[in-house]
């Protein structure tokens, strides 16, 4: 298992090792202890998670209030997309960047983002399921949402899905600055205290 940290402090791309024969393939998707060697986070699972979603749809950017937050270690199990890590902490050094890693039923990688990043996913191909490990079970009244097409940001799609397909909450979630202004946004600070309380 192969792990490296992204543009966006706090977000790790895994690439597990698979085992090839004649019978097909075997690998590890997910090891907590390789896991916490790597990024020095421990990782409770307390939630898992799967969306079916139908080439160009995109989902988020959806962020939890912290604390507790909510941390993630997504994958695809069927299809391609591409999954966004957006940093949204007030404060931190990689604020207003993002990173995007392809994930697909072929590589098998994995991302794991930290509580208080935001995260958005683009399908590349019908039916492209995809599987969310989280650390805290879902709260409605604890769920935001940032627009995935605020040009603040400037995620790049891949340009030949065309229009986004947005559900009517995503379309019509807030920009970065409404929420900053808002005081809406996880504080790095804060976080920063969390991380180290829950390391590894």
């Amino acid at each position: 298992m192969q792990i490296r940290e992204l543009a966006v402090s706090d977000a790790w791309e895994i690439t597990p090792v698979p085992w090839a024969d004649d019978r097909g393939v075997f690998l590890e998707s997910f090891r907590h202890d390789t896991l916490e060697e790597a990024t020095g986070r421990r990782f409770e699972l307390r939630q898992a998670n799967t969306s079916v979603s139908r080439r160009g749809v995109v989902r988020g950017i959806h962020y939890a209030d912290t604390p507790p937050g909510q941390a993630k270690y997504v994958s695809v199990a069927h299809g391609a997309g591409v999954d966004y890590v957006v940093d949204i902490r007030v404060g931190s050094p990689t604020f207003g960047r993002w990173d995007s890693v392809v994930l697909d039923s072929e590589t098998r990688r994995s991302v794991f983002l930290s509580e208080g990043l935001g995260h958005a996913f683009v399908a590349l191909t019908d039916d492209a399921t995809l599987t969310y490990l989280v650390s805290s079970t879902y709260n409605p009244a604890a769920e935001h949402d940032l627009n995935v097409l605020d040009p603040e940001l400037g995620l790049v799609f891949p340009p030949e899905l065309g229009e986004p397909i947005l559900s009517a909450k995503d379309r019509s979630a807030p920009s970065l600055a409404d929420l900053l202004a808002a005081g809406a946004l996880p504080d790095f600070a804060e976080l920063s205290a969390h991380y180290t309380r829950n390391g590894a």
